[in-house]
C-alpha cells in the first residue's frame, strides 16, 4: 500500500530535477560550431565526419524530442503521434553515429582499413534497417490518442507499437553499451594528452548516463507489461538522464579543443609577463620602451617584446664581460645552485653589469663583441632570473672576489 505514495514522491522529486531539452541542444550546437571548421577543412577524414554526424543527430534529437516540437510536428502533419517514429529514427541514427565514431577511432586512418569498411557497412546496414522497421511498425500500429510525454508507456502493450518501442530501445542500449566500454578502455591508454583524457572521461560519463536513459524507459515499459505503474521512470528519470548525458557528451567534445586553446593563450601571456624584468632592464639600451599596440594579439605582443629584447642584447654584446660570466657561474655553483640555475644567474649578472658599464662608457665605447648565443636563446630563463634580485646580488658579491680566493667547495 505504501509503494504508490513512494513512487509519487520519487516522481515529484525527479520532476524538480528535470532539465530543459533546449539546454543540451544549445551545448551540442556549441560543440558542433567549434568542430565545424575542422570537419569542413578535413571532410575526407571519416573520423571527423563521424563526429560531425554525431553532434548533428544529437542536436536534432533534442530539438525534435522537446514536448513543444512534438506537438508541432503532430499538428503540422495531421498524423497523431507521427513525431514518435521520427524521434526514434533520429535517436537510432545517433546510436549508429556512436558506433561509427568508435569504429574509426579504434582503427585509425590506415590501420585495418578493410576491417573498418566492413564494420562501417555493417553498422549502416543494421541501423538503416532498424529505421525502416520503425516506420513500418508505426504504419501498422493503431495509435489514435496523441501522447506528448508518455507515449512509450501509454502504448507499451499496443500491437506493433510495442515492438517499435522495444526495437528502438534495444538498438540504443546496444550502441550505448559498446561505446561506453570502448571509451573507458581508451581512457586507460598510455600517452594521451591531458585535455583529451579529460574529454574522454566526460564522454564516458555521458554514455554511461545514456544507459540510465534506456534502462529507465525499458523498465517502465516492462512494468506496464506486468501490470505495474512505473511511468515516472519514463516521464521524469529518462528525459533528465538524456539531457545530462548529452551535456556531458557535448562538453567532452569541447574540452580538448577549448582546453588546449586556453592553455596556449595562458602560456603565451605567461611568457610575455616573464620577459618584463629583462625588457625593463634594457630600456636604457634600446632608447625607450618597447613598441606597444593595444589591439595586437597576445602572440604579436610576445613577438614584439622578444624582438625588442634580442635587438637590445645584440647592441649590448660589446659590453658583455665573458670573464665575469665565468666567475659568476662558478660563484652560483659555490652558493649551491644547480648548473641550469647557475647559468641563468650568471647570464643575468653579466647583463646587469653590461648595462651599468655602457652607462659609464664614453661615447658608447665597449669591449670586443661577446658570444650572445645563450642569451638570445634563453631570454625567458634569464628574465626569470632577474626576478630574483637577492640571488643575483649574492652571486655578484661572490663573483667580485678574486678567483684564486674562492673555493668551489665552499
Amino acid at each position: 500500500m505504501t509503494h504508490l505514495p513512494l513512487a509519487a514522491g520519487l516522481g515529484g522529486f525527479f520532476t524538480g530535477l528535470y532539465i530543459s531539452f533546449w539546454l543540451p541542444a544549445v551545448v551540442l550546437t556549441a560543440a558542433l560550431v567549434i568542430k565545424l571548421p575542422s570537419i569542413l577543412k578535413l571532410w575526407r577524414d571519416p573520423l571527423l565526419r563521424a563526429v560531425g554526424g554525431l553532434l548533428l543527430f544529437a542536436c536534432a534529437v533534442f530539438v525534435f524530442a522537446a514536448p513543444g516540437t512534438i506537438a508541432w510536428t503532430n499538428r503540422v502533419t495531421g498524423v497523431p503521434n507521427i513525431a514518435a517514429p521520427w524521434v526514434y529514427s533520429l535517436l537510432t541514427a545517433l546510436s549508429a553515429s556512436w558506433l561509427l565514431l568508435v569504429v574509426h577511432w579504434r582503427n585509425g586512418h590506415t590501420a585495418r582499413r578493410e576491417q573498418t569498411r566492413r564494420a562501417t557497412r555493417w553498422v549502416v546496414s543494421v541501423y538503416a534497417g532498424v529505421v525502416v522497421a520503425l516506420w513500418v511498425l508505426f504504419a501498422l500500429a493503431d495509435v489514435p490518442v496523441e501522447q506528448i510525454r508518455d507515449l512509450d508507456t501509454y502504448y507499451a502493450s499496443t500491437p506493433f507499437m510495442r515492438e517499435e518501442i522495444l526495437l528502438y530501445l534495444l538498438a540504443h542500449l546496444v550502441a550505448c553499451t559498446i561505446t561506453t566500454r570502448l571509451v573507458w578502455n581508451w581512457i586507460r591508454t598510455d600517452g594521451l594528452d591531458g585535455w583529451l583524457r579529460w574529454g574522454l572521461r566526460l564522454l564516458g560519463i555521458g554514455y554511461a548516463t545514456n544507459l540510465l536513459f534506456g534502462a529507465a524507459k525499458l523498465t517502465a515499459v516492462v512494468a506496464r507489461w506486468t501490470g505495474h505503474d512505473l511511468d515516472w521512470l519514463n516521464t521524469n528519470i529518462a528525459p533528465s538522464a538524456a539531457c545530462i548525458a548529452a551535456t556531458f557528451v557535448a562538453i567532452g567534445f569541447i574540452v580538448p579543443h577549448a582546453g588546449q586553446y586556453l592553455q596556449d593563450r595562458w602560456l603565451v601571456r605567461r611568457r610575455y609577463r616573464n620577459l618584463k624584468p629583462l625588457a625593463r632592464l634594457l630600456r636604457t639600451v634600446a632608447g625607450g620602451r618597447e613598441p606597444l599596440a593595444l589591439r595586437a594579439t597576445a602572440e604579436m605582443r610576445l613577438i614584439r617584446r622578444e624582438t625588442y629584447i634580442r635587438d637590445a642584447l645584440l647592441y649590448l654584446s660589446r659590453f658583455l664581460d665573458e670573464d665575469l660570466q665565468r666567475r659568476a657561474y662558478g660563484a652560483a655553483l659555490a652558493l649551491g645552485h644547480e648548473r641550469g640555475r647557475a647559468q641563468e644567474l650568471a647570464a643575468a649578472v653579466t647583463i646587469v653589469d653590461a648595462v651599468e658599464t655602457r652607462g659609464r662608457a664614453p661615447d658608447g665605447e665597449g669591449r670586443c663583441e661577446a658570444d650572445t648565443t645563450y642569451l638570445l636563446q634563453e631570454i625567458q630563463a634569464v628574465s626569470e632570473a632577474l626576478g630574483r634580485p637577492d640571488e643575483i646580488s649574492a652571486v655578484r658579491v661572490r663573483a667580485a672576489v678574486p678567483a684564486e680566493s674562492v673555493s668551489t667547495h665552499d
